[in-house]
């Protein structure tokens, strides 16, 4: 018999039933086998170790001294087995440190405000928080899930879709009153066009061309930021010209603090937002799980 077809764990059981009840009727009634079957496992127990483990009599049995030395470490061996199966079952419950890292804009809108409830619910939860626009490598920065807006680049990574929202060139009212009209794309030389200081998937402002391409206006402004909500308050202030998804600007357009411009040019392409994570779901932590479930239950952007 190969080692491979041997339950070790599950002979080392019967064996120590046998030796706390003294028997192996007794062993057999409280493991609901046949008295012969318990014997036969105990015999072939003994065969695959090449040592006799009782000195059998009419009236009880007795342990060898091999059989002695074995019951000792079979029991380390049961009962670092139970302990194992108890933590694997512990984290079941979410618990445990929960590394998040999402963007500024998504984090200030969408998660803080629904964070509290999310600890409340799982109190054995300790967070660690990082808003950063900066698209971040979950493997290397060791975080559990990242809550990002675009496309997906890394396919070792696993998503929820959270929304998508509408992209759109916004200013403040104030802003465009004070400067040169904008009703061409080709008019945005004369504007401050804000922009990012790190890279991006789409370098520019991408408008419909009327040939039914679209084509992409590189900034052209005096302000580099770090980060959309930075980009948001700026232009609240007057400051110039952004380009915003629906989900981040949606409250200062419908009260109009932003409005949009040059809308018939809008390639109306919409940006989608993930919640991203490591590993099949199958094998996500529950501390993870119950992360993500919450988002999806709780986070809804505006179209």
């Amino acid at each position: 018999m190969g080692r491979q077809d041997v339950n070790r764990s599950g002979d080392m059981e019967v064996f120590a039933r046998v030796v706390e009840l003294g028997g192996f009727s007794a062993a057999a009634r409280a493991l609901h086998m046949t008295p012969s079957a318990v014997s036969k496992l105990v015999a072939r127990l003994e065969g695959r170790l090449g040592a006799r483990l009782f000195n059998r009599s009419t009236r009880r049995l007795q342990l060898t001294p091999e059989g002695t030395a074995f019951h000792e470490r079979a029991l380390r061996v049961l009962a670092d087995i139970d302990a194992a199966e108890r933590e694997a079952a512990a984290g079941a419950v979410p618990r445990g440190l929960l590394r998040v890292n999402s963007s500024v804009p998504i984090g200030t809108l969408y998660l803080l405000p629904v964070i509290p409830a999310f600890l409340a619910k799982y109190p054995e939860i300790r967070l660690d928080l990082t808003l950063t626009d900066t698209v971040v490598d979950l493997l290397s920065q060791r975080a559990d899930v990242a809550v990002r807006a675009g496309p997906l680049r890394d396919s070792r990574l696993v998503a929820r879709k959270l929304g998508e929202s509408r992209v759109h060139v916004v200013a403040s009212p104030d802003y465009l009153a004070r400067n040169a009209a904008l009703n061409t794309p080709a008019d945005l030389i004369r504007h401050n066009v804000m922009a990012f200081n790190f890279e991006r998937q789409i370098q520019g402002l991408p408008f419909l061309d009327g040939a039914g391409g679209v084509t992409l206006y590189p900034p052209a402004g005096n302000v580099l930021v770090s980060d959309g909500e930075t980009m948001r308050k700026l232009a609240l202030e007057g400051l110039g010209v952004a380009r915003h998804s629906r989900y981040h600007v949606d409250a200062d357009l419908r009260d109009g603090r932003l409005v949009t411009v040059l809308e018939d040019y809008n390639p109306g392409d919409l940006e989608p937002v993930h919640a991203v994570y490591v590993g099949q779901g199958g094998h996500l932590p529950a501390r993870v799980r119950a992360f993500l479930d919450f988002l999806v239950e709780h986070v809804h952007l505006p179209c």
